[in-house]
């Protein structure tokens, strides 16, 4: 139980920081061009996926700086159920999410990953799936994930 609340703190952070840019227009820096988000994408993208204890986001935002909202992470998880579940040994086009916090990618029994992700080395933490659900083809790029 405790670990489906944790994958499901992550699933509700990451749909919440991915759903703001920041918030409100006190900021006194101007916004990034289009050109330059695009050229700060391209470079993320020609460095290759980050190594796998790498935790950094795109947009900066470190996992450790939110408080989490049950009730957010259920309701954001529901997108989420399209392909997964945290029923163990259950899978659907996604693997069960059932204490992957933990786990080596591209582990879960019965679950056919792409080379990619098996191949990944990396460890599900909550920081790491807080990364990879920014971006799953940046952390391990020709995953099957889609988001």
């Amino acid at each position: 139980m405790v670990r489906m609340k944790s994958v499901t703190a992550v699933v509700a952070l990451a749909f919440l920081t991915a759903g703001c840019s920041g918030g409100g227009s006190e900021s006194t820096e101007p916004a990034p061009s289009v050109a330059e988000a695009a050229t700060t994408e391209a470079a993320a993208v020609d460095s290759g996926p980050p190594a796998a204890d790498d935790i950094a986001t795109l947009d900066g935002v470190a996992y450790a700086s939110l408080t989490g909202d049950a009730a957010a992470g259920k309701s954001a998880f529901m997108q989420c159920r399209t392909c997964h579940v945290v029923d163990p040994g259950m899978n659907r086009t996604g693997p069960s999410l059932a204490n992957i916090v933990g786990h080596e990618a591209g582990s879960v029994a019965g679950f056919n990953y792409t080379e990619a992700t098996a191949d990944s080395g990396i460890i599900w933490t909550e920081e790491k799936l807080f990364q990879f659900l920014e971006k799953p083809q940046r952390v391990i790029p020709k995953t099957k994930m889609i988001f």
